[in-house]
């Protein structure tokens, strides 16, 4: 179908990716735990959001341009970095509030603003486009009538199995979240965590070379 090949390993190879916790799942998880499944689900759908646009790069041979250009693949990381710090500090500045309240309680921001949050941390993300040209060729035939064409049915069913498993990863946070009592420490301590691994991400993002 399209020219493609070992449809079967290049499904498996994905969940097995999908399922490896990283920025997209840290934000997605976050965001459940703090404001409940509904935002967890926005947040997934903004991860497959900013997804669609490395697919959409990849297929049109933009991402070249960002593997080849070490100015193009710095602004992408230094302007990635700088938001998951954002996120971090952001995160570490709400528990400044007052002991008693429930993380639920705090400032709960907007759906939309949820959304187009999650899609940045994934488009902001350049080994999300270095990821799509390293694994998608291997499973586009060279004797592709239409390699593009290829491309996008290949990211697009990356993606939606990706944005399942986030989805899953939302309800999970959400219900363990519910059943945390009110009035422990324990919440302020994942709050601490996610902040602190927001932090060491964008740090790391900033060392990539």
């Amino acid at each position: 179908m399209f020219g493609v090949v070992d449809l079967g390993v290049f499904v498996l190879a994905g969940l097995l990716l999908n399922i490896t916790p990283g920025v997209d799942v840290l934000y997605v998880t976050n965001r459940s735990v703090v404001q409940g499944s509904k935002a967890g689900v926005v947040a997934a759908l903004g991860v497959g959001a900013g997804c669609v646009v490395h697919v959409l790069a990849a297929a049109l041979g933009l991402s070249m341009i960002l593997v080849s250009s070490a100015l193009a693949f710095s602004v992408i990381k230094y302007a990635g970095a700088a938001y998951l710090l954002y996120l971090g500090i952001t995160t570490f500045l709400s528990l400044q509030e007052k002991k008693g309240r429930e993380p639920r309680s705090s400032s709960p921001l907007p759906l939309l603003k949820i959304f187009w949050q999650a899609a940045l941390v994934n488009i902001l993300n350049p080994k999300v486009a270095l990821f799509f040209m390293a694994l998608l060729p291997q499973f586009v035939s060279p004797r592709a009538e239409s390699p593009a064409l290829a491309f996008l049915f290949l990211g697009a069913l990356f993606n939606v199995n990706g944005t399942l498993v986030n989805i899953l990863f939302a309800l999970f946070a959400s219900t363990l979240a519910l059943k945390i009592k009110p009035g422990t420490t324990l919440p302020r301590l994942l709050k601490s965590l996610v902040g602190g691994l927001f932090v060491v991400l964008g740090l790391r993002l900033a060392l990539t070379s």
